[in-house]
């Protein structure tokens, strides 16, 4: 297999009968689909939808998604190199001639990835998560080709205010964010992408419609969610130790717009503060936010980075081989009207929702 016709020609295309666009005002994605996928997605992506009214706005990107095709024969598959750290097998590819197959290890989903096409088939249903990470990944494509930088940041705003939390997986920043959330007039932008561009009038913010995957700890001491478990549930979750509850991978959606209602998801932001969380779990100093000059700081910088991954065709059309060094000269320059803090001493949420009281004010 070379090219991109050449998968395309073994593809029954004409099962996608329904379209829906999601929209994050600047961003348009069409997806083609069949039920009972459709209706998954428009659930799913219900604070992003656009109406179904007909509309000249051109779409950045096509996804298609075709449930339990295959290709007609497995390529070669080359492993794809994963961040430093993580060594189990997620992501395969092969390359076409202006174009890209990637295979999902465990679960065989297959996505092309072209100017061409950009379509998803396999177990689609099995692996709904997947799809949507492929709709949202040409977002981020689109973004990335015009200059935005990716980081791997959770964020929130209201009125002239954008706050972006980052820091290590698992540090807490989708759990800060959703403390932030009690705040009146605070609005949802991003859980885990976030989009950064200087401009003229100050640095801007992008999220994409991404809804928190949350764990049983965040969900156990946040009223407001503890709905989301059942009684017995929670009264298992509840005896356990902090620290195993800390350290359980049970992921839960959480939709926003179910839970805050109405009108608290906005994808776009100035972006006016940035918070890397440094924090520790055992420590029992007082938590506080630091000035930082992320010039002197290639460990917070590194926090706020994030690679586009296997799935991104930059405009020379070449795509990346692997984990290539992120440039930090790049990420400074967008995020030079930016104050950025450092969050250190112990894990307190109640002061993070007292920092965010003065950064909303």
């Amino acid at each position: 297999m070379k090219k991109v016709s050449d998968v395309v020609a073994g593809l029954d295309r004409t099962v996608a009968t329904q379209t829906l666009t999601v929209t994050t005002v600047q961003i348009r994605v069409l997806i083609r689909c069949d039920e009972p996928m459709a209706a998954m997605l428009r659930h799913y992506f219900a604070e992003a939808l656009a109406d179904d009214s007909p509309t000249d706005d051109p779409v950045d990107a096509t996804v298609e998604i075709l449930q339990g095709q295959t290709l007609a024969e497995d390529p070669d598959w080359v492993e794809w190199v994963r961040e430093q750290g993580k060594t189990n097998r997620k992501d395969a590819y092969h390359d076409l001639e202006n174009g890209r197959l990637i295979r999902k290890v465990r679960t065989g989903m297959t996505f092309l990835q072209s100017p061409e096409a950009q379509l998803a088939f396999g177990p689609c249903m099995e692996n709904p998560s997947q799809v949507v990470n492929f709709v949202n990944t040409q977002i981020l494509n689109t973004c990335k080709r015009a200059g935005w930088e990716i980081c791997h940041a959770a964020a929130l705003t209201k009125g002239d205010r954008g706050l972006a939390i980052a820091g290590l997986s698992g540090g807490g920043k989708s759990t800060s964010v959703l403390r932030l959330m009690d705040l009146n007039g605070t609005r949802f932008v991003t859980n885990d992408r976030l989009m950064v561009r200087r401009t003229a009038d100050g640095a801007k913010a992008l999220g994409i419609p991404k809804q928190p995957r949350i764990n049983p700890g965040t969900i156990l001491n946040n009223p407001r969610l503890v709905p989301m478990l059942s009684d017995d549930r929670r009264q298992a979750l509840a005896s356990m130790q902090k620290d195993a509850l800390w350290e359980l991978e049970e992921k839960h959606d959480l939709f926003i717009g179910e839970v805050y209602g109405e009108g608290r998801v906005h994808y776009t932001m100035p972006l006016t503060e940035f918070w890397v969380l440094n924090w520790t779990r055992n420590s029992h100093e007082p938590t506080r936010l630091l000035d930082a000059d992320l010039t002197q700081r290639p460990d917070l910088l590194g926090a706020i980075m994030k690679s586009a991954g296997p799935f991104y065709q930059p405009p020379n059309g070449v795509f990346p081989k692997g984990q290539e060094p992120l440039d930090a000269n790049a990420y400074l320059a967008q995020l030079g009207d930016v104050r950025v803090r450092e969050v250190v001493g112990g894990i307190d949420f109640d002061a993070i929702y007292r920092a965010g009281q003065g950064v909303f004010a």
